[in-house]
């Protein structure tokens, strides 16, 4: 099927390569273990978030932006990313977090402060209002003359969703025969879009997200939504049933951008096993919870998996001393 996507700007390397886990696929004696490595789209614009940022910015260039402004927490990888994007295209950046500014800067929020984004901490509770802060700041712009852009989080927004739409088509033509797709799931952008691509492209795997916070129900509202919005905003658009939507739920432990000895372990496996570098807050779930999935045998021997590597290696680096007993 030919998709008229809408402008990109490539920026991301691509298409990341699969590769087999030979040797977790061999220790778990289930199914064939495959992870797509979207770790690998850059360096400083590492992960999942790229791939929506590529459509993001076209837009935003194409509203003559001079500023990108987003949210997430702390750490946030997209908040990093975005920051990265704008100072690569001569952009000024905003970023609301949510958390208090630290002490000593590391991870994603050095990155952040190290192209020059501006940022501004919130409290949870201010937090909750970051939509009418970021609105704000888009009319502050305005009344200098400047043009602001905004971006909600993790760029999950029918725009943003583009990404993932067009990686399910790289998929397609790396792997066809695949039987399941897995993906840890945040703010439900990623997994909506390999959900729409699937529609589109015709693929034969079934999307599974397994949420690092809230519940599964959440998450199936929360997709849908997106996917609604989605058929909203463009000319092409799916037919579905918030049923479709797979999650497994389980495995968010404490909640988003908290974990614990099982996530440590996972990310301790995975370095050891396969040279492949987890994070705490979604692969590291997300891998606890396929692993536990398969000897649950929710797959079977002759199956074929895709994990979904998303990313967050600077996040990981900025929970060191959360992280002992290496």
């Amino acid at each position: 099927m030919n998709i008229e996507y809408p402008k990109r700007i490539p920026i991301a390397n691509l298409p990341t390569k699969i590769e087999r886990l030979n040797t977790l696929s061999k220790i778990l004696d289930g199914p064939d273990i495959y992870i797509k490595r979207d770790d690998l789209t850059g360096c400083v614009t590492s992960g999942n978030k790229i791939r929506k940022l590529e459509f993001v910015l076209a837009d935003a260039l194409d509203h003559n932006a001079d500023t990108l402004i987003t949210c997430g927490w702390i750490n946030s990888n997209h908040v990093r990313a975005t920051a990265v994007v704008a100072a690569k295209f001569g952009l000024q950046s905003i970023l609301v977090l949510r958390g208090k500014e630290p002490p000593i800067l590391q991870g994603n929020l050095f990155l952040d402060k190290l192209v020059g984004a501006e940022i501004r901490y919130l409290s949870p509770m201010e937090y909750e209002k970051r939509k009418e802060i970021m609105e704000d700041i888009v009319d502050s712009l305005r009344k200098k003359n400047r043009v602001g852009y905004s971006i909600p989080t993790g760029a999950t927004y029918p725009t943003g969703v583009w990404g993932y739409i067009m990686a399910a088509e790289e998929i397609k033509d790396q792997m066809p025969d695949l039987d399941a797709i897995i993906t840890p799931v945040g703010s439900g952008g990623t997994y909506a879009g390999l959900f729409i691509g699937k529609k589109l492209f015709n693929l034969k795997p079934t999307i599974y997200g397994i949420n690092v916070e809230r519940d599964k129900e959440y998450y199936k509202r929360r997709i849908a939504s997106v996917i609604e919005e989605w058929n909203k905003s463009f000319n092409q658009s799916i037919s579905f049933s918030p049923e479709e939507i797979e999650i497994i739920d389980g495995y968010q432990g404490k909640g988003y951008s908290e974990f614990g000895e099982e996530e440590i372990d996972v990310i301790k496996r995975l370095a050891r096993l396969e040279g492949i570098i987890l994070d705490p807050v979604y692969t590291g779930k997300a891998m606890r919870g396929l692993i536990q999935e398969i000897r649950n045998n929710r797959f079977n021997r002759k199956e074929k998996i895709l994990f979904i590597h998303t990313g967050g290696i600077f996040g990981l680096l900025s929970r060191i001393q959360e992280i002992r007993n290496l």
